[in-house]
């Protein structure tokens, strides 16, 4: 018989260039282990989108970051569902044909896998996104116009979508070395942190699952393509993840809870790379005394356990396949310690 499930989250940061989830959905075959030793894994979409490719987990619950980090405060909840009613956002900036092709994704998720997407709007004037660099070499952006983008999004809200995915114009630059370094495996993906700071928006002005797809025209074949970013190659867009990824999102719970609401006091650990320690969701689970996994994951970020006077409560992991080892034992309600060699001492009291 095995022992109950023991939620666990998820973390990998977006825009931060790790080797495993600063790509196309690289970080998805690390999920897929993590659930099935958790038993119920919570994470968020930079993990699980693959641009055309997906993956489809009942025991993976997909919440966007700012969802992940009012849920793991402990002001929302997470409520599962059969299904989302997903609302297509179009921003009024991608030309006609990009609209077309977006358009028979979504239509293709409905004919092929059956999910309930409608209605669509296009927002009013272009949504005007931006690309930024942080000192620490972590992508972000800019929206030029987040009035329109909001509303297009209560429209669709009150036109009776319980979900929203979004479609955006980004800035492109097929020439440029920073994306040439990202197609071979190097650098940081550009867009990232400006899709989450749409995204963000959403979610905290609606209080419902949205997810972001960049609109791009299609890239010249890249030869020395790294297999992380091959995802991104295989269409022309990056919506078909999104979609599936929504339409069993859960519910964010603001209000009153249910028997079955996952709630943040129901966490059992966190596991995150070893120098992204710094969001909210990580800290408040520190705060919590979970056990906090870092697993060796480099990315241009350094904010370590030690930066931050974290020993306590924080065990390391070389790979996500022995975080996934610690989380099992976790859950089969082993202490680590007793995994560990040589065997740490008794503590005794005077």
């Amino acid at each position: 018989m095995s022992a109950p499930p023991l939620p666990t989250l998820m973390v990998v940061p977006t825009g931060i260039g790790c080797d495993i989830g600063g790509f196309a959905g690289d970080a998805l075959p690390s999920a897929r282990l993590l659930a099935g030793a958790s038993g119920c894994l919570i994470t968020h979409p930079n993990v699980m989108n693959g641009a055309a490719l997906y993956w489809s987990d009942p025991r993976i619950h997909y919440v966007e970051g700012y969802g992940l980090d009012r849920f793991a405060v402990g002001d929302w909840a997470l409520r599962p569902v059969r299904r989302q009613r997903i609302g297509l956002l179009l921003d009024a900036g991608i030309e006609p044909e990009l609209v077309q092709r977006h358009l028979q994704v979504a239509d293709g998720c409905r004919a092929s896998l059956g999910l309930n997407i409608g209605p669509v709007v296009s927002t009013d004037a272009p949504l005007e996104v931006t690309l930024e660099r942080g000192g620490s070499g972590a992508s972000w952006g800019r929206l030029g116009r987040p009035d329109v983008l909001l509303r297009a999004g209560e429209r669709l809200h009150q036109a009776g979508a319980t979900a929203i995915a979004v479609v955006a114009r980004f800035p492109e630059d097929p020439d440029s070395e920073e994306l040439a370094a990202y197609r071979q495996g190097g650098g940081v993906d550009a867009l990232a942190g400006a899709e989450a700071v749409i995204s963000h928006l959403l979610v905290r002005h609606l209080q419902i699952p949205c997810a972001h797809a960049p609109a791009l025209e299609p890239l010249p074949l890249e030869t020395q393509l790294d297999p992380r970013a091959a995802g991104e190659e295989l269409g022309y867009t990056f919506l078909a993840c999104v979609l599936v990824g929504l339409s069993r999102a859960p519910d964010l719970v603001t209000g009153e809870r249910q028997p079955d609401d996952l709630q943040a006091a129901q966490l059992g650990a966190v596991v995150v790379p070893e120098g992204a320690l710094g969001g909210e969701a990580v800290l408040a689970c520190v705060e919590r005394n979970l056990p906090v996994i870092t697993v060796a994951n480099p990315s241009v970020l350094s904010v370590g356990a030690q930066a931050l006077g974290l020993s306590d409560n924080v065990v390391h992991a070389r790979t996500y396949s022995e975080a996934a080892g610690l989380v099992l034992a976790l859950r089969e309600g082993l202490s680590l310690a007793s995994l560990m060699r040589p065997l740490p001492a008794m503590q005794r009291l005077n």
